[in-house]
């Protein structure tokens, strides 16, 4: 059995689209919303899944361990495990049942047999006692494609050069969570957070009602720390999720002013959010947020701030 290197995943940086006529040097990937995980197959028939943290996570996806008998080592391969929906997208939520299965494999069997997860791989680190950490991007790709065909339960989708606005516009209309540009002629950096991998989140905008805060955390009476939002379904205003990025210490301190005028004793939202050390106000407040995708309950992922919007009533706001 071969001793496989332990190589910690190299991370994307939060950019936007080159200008066009740089996009012939850049890959384009479809970014997918689910867990990080460094594949490492010894040969021996064996598989073993790392997370981001360098956790051993194999037990929690047994659905996966086939990857063995379908791909020769020794290699070591970059990748998102993900839940499909109906349609072919991850979700998000239907995953996070499995992320904390690790220590109990028979939970995740029963998961893993109703609700089977999918690999996706775009990256090959080490082939045949070679690093190739410092190979080129299109030359890794190419050693992956040769490596993995398409099976039951991954797939190593294509890069396509040169194609970063098409990919943008196509992956927002199928409701995908963004792209992700890799430099043509990049090197794989372990670890760290390169300018190399660039992610374009698709950003969706979505005017919310506030009906609660909660303090910055360690500072019971200091500042809010994150905003709880909601909109105005059905007669009721129904739980949305909290808001903590995006405003400025100017705007965080007249928002606190305008939460103080606005406290309530009641919680405003139809069901009670499960939220520790919630503060409520009256559902006055309007603001406007941004969001990549929204969760099977409806709640906004990667919720930003953006700005209050004192022109809109209650009513006004919402999905």
């Amino acid at each position: 059995m071969a001793v496989l290197p332990h190589i910690a995943p190299m991370l994307a940086t939060a950019g936007s689209l080159p200008p066009a006529r740089d996009e012939p040097h850049w890959g384009v990937e479809a970014k997918y919303d689910g867990q990080r995980a460094v594949v490492h197959l010894p040969g021996d028939g064996s598989v073993l899944l790392r997370s981001r943290a360098g956790h051993d996570i194999t037990a929690a996806y047994p659905e996966l361990h086939a990857l063995a008998e379908q791909v020769e080592g020794p290699a070591v391969l970059d990748g998102e495990i993900v839940v499909l929906d109906e349609r072919g997208r991850p979700d998000f939520a239907r995953l996070q049942p499995r992320m904390g299965l690790a220590g109990a494999p028979v939970r995740a069997a029963r998961h893993a047999a109703h609700d089977p997860v999918h690999l996706v791989l775009f990256d090959v680190m080490f082939l045949d006692g070679r690093l190739l950490t410092g190979r080129p991007y299109t030359e890794r790709r190419h050693a992956l494609e040769e490596l993995v065909a398409p099976g039951p339960r991954w797939s190593a989708p294509a890069s396509l050069p040169g194609h970063a606005r098409e990919a943008r516009d196509f992956t927002r209309a199928q409701g995908l969570e963004g792209i992700v540009l890799k430099r043509l002629d990049s090197v794989y950096e372990p670890g760290v957070r390169s300018r190399s991998w660039i992610k374009v989140r698709h950003v969706r905008t979505v005017d919310v009602v506030i009906g609660g805060w909660v303090p910055v955390r360690g500072r019971p009476g200091g500042p809010p720390g994150a905003v709880l939002v909601g909109a105005f379904e059905g007669g009721g205003l129904e739980y949305l999720g909290s808001v903590g990025t995006g405003w400025s210490e100017r705007e965080r301190t007249d928002l606190a002013r305008l939460l103080d005028i606005a406290a309530e004793d009641a919680c405003p939202f139809t069901v009670r959010p499960d939220v520790a050390g919630a503060r409520w106000v009256l559902p006055r407040l309007v603001a406007e947020v941004g969001y990549t995708t929204r969760t099977r309950a409806g709640r906004l992922r990667h919720p930003v701030w953006h700005r209050l919007r004192p022109d809109l009533a209650p009513g006004d706001g919402g999905p």
